[in-house]
């Protein structure tokens, strides 16, 4: 096969949870483990830092590969999902594996594949940890997928353990609480291993000191347990040159330095102390991700490692923004953002997918703006005459478009050149954008 056909063979032989949801979860470890040890267990040949969360997870890993790349180390990044080519989820230093290995590994792992009837992504990631132990990584950047103790990447032992959030999101697989969708996520804490946790609520605090404590009771050491909230604080923000002016605090010395982030999005304020924790942990154990290093390596994040779809400006006049923002916590992030941005009229061009609570979602989207229904081309999206439906119950009204690049290019004919054109709703959906 070559590549293409390689990618056809993935995209529809393996139950793919992008296309199909629930349906192609698979609730344990076994078929990954089974994977890893056939292909001589990579996982195990280089270091790694496994970052879970409901929101800010993907921008997370980017920042600290980005840190560590500056730093001067080989460093792999595994994401998910990809916004429009599939190798988007395996790079090392920012690089995507090549179509070659995707296609040798596949043609390697077919028999298997046969036999253990794998989802994708337990595939993708038998096939990450393949290629950043073929390529000698010094140390990978691994995104938890969903929730954390029972998805694929869990069978790692990594340096350093991270939790940036909990939020409401893929209830239906995680739990119908914030303590069981936290205690799904705790999954990923590890016997003596530094753990982070980015954001905590009254009901989640107790759910992570839980599992900490139950993991490392039966040892004399200790590691590292960390809320980043309570080390740091941010003191000022604004913009500067299209960039993100961010002076953080020490809570325990009142220290102060000042950062400047490429990626733009108020949100990533919260993520950017969950990064210095994560940093100031590894630094003790001797990764070379000093303050300087830091410094350094945040201006210049989109460029290191290709993150897209993170309140990202694609064109001006007039303004035309992507996020992937699809779940309440994304959106009231999205709410916060456009607070702070000047504009005549807003367009939002939205599509969700089928399990997401949608209700929840539109009730916070603002009712000023023009509306713009679509859905992206995949089967879990959720169609744009039902979406239409659902958003007239709260007051938005908008037309009905095939898929999201008809919509943008009518949008576009009409809109005023201090307009803003906002795209989310769905990582699928910003994808399919260009």
């Amino acid at each position: 096969m070559n590549y293409a056909e390689t990618l056809d063979y993935l995209f529809t032989k393996l139950p793919m949870f992008s296309r199909l949801g629930a349906a192609a979860y698979k609730k344990d470890l076994t078929n990954t483990i089974q994977l890893c040890e056939a292909l001589g267990n990579p996982q195990h040949q280089f270091k790694s830092i496994h970052i879970a969360g409901t929101n800010g997870k993907g921008s997370t890993s980017h920042m600290l590969a980005a840190i560590l790349q500056t730093g001067g180390y080989k460093t792999g990044l595994y994401t998910s999902p990809h916004l429009k080519d599939f190798r988007e989820r395996i790079k090392i230093n920012g690089e995507m594996c090549s179509e070659a290995f995707v296609v040798r590994f596949t043609e390697r792992i077919k028999p298997l594949i046969e036999t253990l009837e794998p989802s994708f992504f337990e595939i993708t990631v038998a096939m990450a940890f393949t290629w950043f132990a073929e390529q000698q990584v010094d140390i990978a950047v691994i995104e938890v997928g969903l929730g954390g103790r029972l998805d694929s990447t869990n069978i790692i032992q990594p340096e350093l353990s991270i939790i940036t959030n909990i939020g409401w999101d893929h209830m239906n697989m995680l739990g119908n609480s914030l303590p069981e969708i936290a205690a799904e996520k705790a999954g990923i804490i590890k016997k003596n291993v530094p753990l982070v946790i980015g954001e905590w609520l009254p009901e989640t605090k107790p759910v992570f000191e839980k599992q900490y404590a139950f993991i490392n009771n039966d040892t004399s050491i200790h590691p590292p347990f960390v809320f980043a909230s309570e080390e740091r604080w941010i003191t000022d923000w604004q913009y500067h040159h299209q960039l993100l002016e961010i002076t953080v605090a020490s809570k325990k010395s009142d220290e102060r330095h000042t950062y400047q982030l490429d990626l733009p999005g108020i949100y990533q304020l919260k993520n950017l102390l969950t990064v210095l924790a994560a940093t100031h942990e590894l630094g003790k154990k001797g990764w070379n991700c000093h303050e300087a290093i830091v410094q350094k390596a945040l201006p210049h994040v989109k460029k290191k490692t290709g993150l897209h779809g993170r309140w990202e400006i694609i064109q001006q006049q007039p303004a035309v923004i992507l996020d992937v923002g699809h779940n309440v916590d994304g959106i009231k992030a999205i709410r916060q953002q456009l607070e702070h941005c000047s504009y005549q009229h807003l367009h939002i061009i939205i599509g969700m997918v089928k399990d997401k609570d949608i209700d929840a979602v539109l009730a916070l989207l603002p009712k000023h703006a023009s509306y713009h229904f679509t859905q992206a081309q995949i089967p879990r999206a959720l169609d744009a005459v039902s979406l239409q439906q659902q958003a007239s119950v709260f007051g938005l009204t908008g037309h009905i478009y095939s898929d999201v690049n008809t919509a943008l290019k009518e949008v576009l004919s009409k809109a005023a050149t201090d307009d803003l054109i906002l795209v989310c709703g769905s990582v699928f959906l910003v994808g399919e954008v260009g």
